[in-house]
């Protein structure tokens, strides 16, 4: 057995990083507390490190940067068996037969965590197939209940998205689908727990002080470790490794007796420095961070407040809370209270960025203080650790919390907004904004002045059959003097406004309503039913012109009332009276009939009186008939307006509402869980 030493001298770390922010700048307080303690205690006891520098490594030796091609490993199918057919790590492949099976090439093209999406997954691909991560072929407990339920929320959620929401905007989610559905064909025996930090952190004597062996070397030069490495305490972790992109040549086992029995079924893996100079190192970093199902971030007292940590890593793990440990290493080094000093800032700092820490029984992030090199506080990191590992549910907390930032990362464009629709009922259209709808456009069809034209069309129909014969004469006469032809002609098309301001009205009347439809709604479904609404305006303005001349006045005479033959009738009584006492006084004069000027003058203004009277009464009497007249060619008009306009506008409005409704209820069930 090698023994585990850290040969990094105390002079090798500087007393003032440039990453360290001022303490008079308000910014970060970089390690203040365990600085002011070091200086009141003395130069404490030399610390462990593992990483910074430059220059040839154990691993670069090697030639093994973790960042191989894809013909370096074992090629696994997206379907492959789960780890229970694989074979243990003492007969795996050569690193020259490997390929990562998971979606993740080992090639180190993704940025940082929590900032941007990796390269691979420029467009949602593969996670609208149905149920990937039922495709094991050992029963297996790790997506079982509400997590597989958020699963199969999250793939329709997609593909109902697809058609409205860009590709960048779904990669990330996307991208969860495909990693919980790599996670699920490998074995559920082992979790794999990443060992991240910063240079000097104490990083790989750590990893060796849990192996028991000197696996990662550590030494002064930085960076020490160039490439991941890998240790399984359990046979069949394999597909695990070729998923991380370890090569063969890069996996080892741990000393073997109580301890490593303690650990069974952990894949530990010792990275390279989140803030090493060598940017490949970052990438490794960054990518094996997505994969696994857990990471100890070790911390040393100069560096534990590093803004580099904790805004770029920490802070957007947040969420990650009970999938994480912090360590606080080389506690060695600091005199009497001064570790529980610098622990409890620690804890103060990982409260500012959210992380809920497990304590009192509650779920959260484990925070430790140990010292590698000496062995004090290792035991407690291998219990928690041990006791992590025998739950088996880290994978599955894992994928938990991965939804939770995809659910969170998506919020803006399924989650509405409420501030603008407060007081409103649900989001869509209501029956007001309905109705506002086709009044505005029976306002620009002109179904008001139709209707009013139909009921001067009904009143001129009846002034002219109950009218005088002598009023009927005039007007006749009239329609032959005039160039114009007949001036009570009935109107075939109600007067409408000019068609530009016609057409500016019934593009204010979509505008309208398709305002009052998106209020409310994320900006992608807002901007979805505009234009909806917008391609059912195109053509509209004519199409409603075309109603104006059909559903306007009816072809043909008005309907006439059953009291119109009794008022004609007496009309041509009056008209009969006339002429009858006309002709009898005519008789007298010429001296063919008895002179009495009384009978003939009676019958005459009998005549002449009655005839304007009946037409008088005609006249008031077709006021009603009329007005229900001019309203039913209102009505029908109006009708047909909405109905040209619901289903040009309105349906396709209302089908984009429930498309948004539809996403809105599995976008709830990705969002919640439990």
């Amino acid at each position: 057995m090698t023994a585990v030493t850290d040969h990094t001298d105390q002079a090798d770390r500087p007393d003032d990083p440039p990453s360290r922010a001022r303490e008079g700048d308000g910014i970060w307080d970089d390690g203040l507390i365990a600085r002011r303690a070091a200086g009141a205690g003395g130069n404490g006891a030399p610390g462990d490190d593992d990483s910074a520098g430059a220059g040839p490594t154990k691993t670069a030796d090697r030639g093994a940067t973790g960042d191989e091609g894809p013909s370096a490993y074992e090629k696994s199918s997206p379907y492959e068996k789960p780890s229970g057919h694989e074979k243990s790590s003492g007969h795996e492949k050569p690193s020259g037969h490997e390929k990562p099976s998971g979606h993740e090439k080992p090639s180190g093209h993704e940025k940082s965590f929590g900032h941007d999406k990796p390269s691979g997954y420029d467009r949602p691909s593969g996670y609208d197939n149905d149920g990937p991560y039922e495709a094991a072929a050992e029963a297996t407990v790790l997506y079982e209940g509400p997590l597989r339920a958020r699963l199969d929320a999250l793939r329709e959620l997609i593909g109902l998205s697809r058609t409205r929401l860009d590709s960048a905007t779904l990669a990330e989610a996307g991208r969860v689908l495909d990693e919980a559905a790599a996670r699920r064909r490998l074995s559920d025996r082992h979790t794999v727990v990443a060992i991240a930090g910063a240079t000097g952190s104490g990083k790989s004597t750590l990893f060796n002080a849990l192996a028991g062996v000197m696996i990662s070397e550590t030494g002064v030069r930085r960076p020490t470790t160039a490439a991941p490495i890998g240790c399984s305490w359990t046979d069949g972790a394999a597909g695990l490794f070729g998923r991380l992109g370890i090569p063969g040549r890069l996996r080892r086992r741990p000393l073997q007796g109580a301890d490593a029995q303690a650990l069974e079924g952990l894949v530990l893996v010792d990275l390279p420095d989140h803030d090493s100079a060598a940017e490949d190192h970052r990438r490794h970093v960054d990518r094996i961070l997505r994969l696994v199902d857990a990471v100890i971030w070790v911390v040393d007292p100069e560096k534990y407040a590093d803004a580099v940590l904790h805004e770029r890593y920490l802070r957007p793990m947040a969420g990650h809370a009970e999938v994480m440990f912090v360590v606080l290493n080389q506690t060695d080094r600091l005199p009497g209270d001064a570790a529980d000093q610098v622990l409890d800032d620690l804890r103060r700092l990982l409260d500012d960025d959210g992380i809920a820490l497990g304590e009192h029984g509650e779920p959260g992030a484990t925070v430790l203080a140990l010292s590698a090199l000496t062995g004090d506080g290792v035991g407690d990191l291998r219990e928690a650790l041990g006791q992590f590992t025998r739950e088996r549910r880290a994978a599955a907390r894992r994928v938990e919390a991965d939804l939770d930032a995809a659910a969170a990362r998506l919020r803006p464009v399924y989650a509405a907004d409420a501030g603008p629709a407060v007081g409103r009922a649900r989001i869509g259209l209501s029956e007001e904004a309905r109705d506002e709808f086709a009044d505005r456009l029976a306002e620009a069809v002109g179904a008001t002045a139709v209707g009013q034209a139909a009921e001067r069309a009904w009143r001129r129909h009846a002034n002219k059959a109950c009218g005088t014969p002598w009023l009927r004469l005039w007007r006749w006469y009239e329609a032959r003097r005039s160039p114009f032809g007949s001036i009570v002609a009935p109107v075939t098309r109600a007067p409408v406004d000019e068609e530009a301001t016609a057409r500016a009205r019934v593009e204010h009347a979509v505008r309208t309503v398709a305002d009052e439809a998106a209020t409310g709604l994320p900006v992608p479904w807002g901007q979805a039913v505009r234009e909806a609404a917008a391609r059912g305006a195109e053509g509209l303005p004519e199409a409603l012109d075309e109603l104006a001349v059909r559903a306007g006045l009816p072809q043909g005479r008005p309907p006439r009332p059953g009291w119109w033959p009794v008022a004609v009738f007496a009309q041509a009584v009056m008209t009969l009276l006339q002429v009858v006492g006309g002709l009898w006084l005519v008789a007298q004069i010429v001296g063919v009939a008895t002179p009495n000027l009384g009978v003939p003058v009676l019958l005459m203004l009998l005549g002449v009186l009655g005839g304007p009277g009946v037409e008088w009464l005609s006249r008031m009497a077709a006021r009603g008939p009329a007005r229900r007249y001019g309203f039913d060619a209102e009505r029908r008009l109006r009708e047909a307006a909405s109905g040209c306009g619901r289903a040009r506008v309105l349906d396709p409005v209302a089908a984009e509402l429930l498309r948004y409704r539809e996403v809105r209820e599995q976008y709830v069930r990705v969002a919640q869980r439990g």
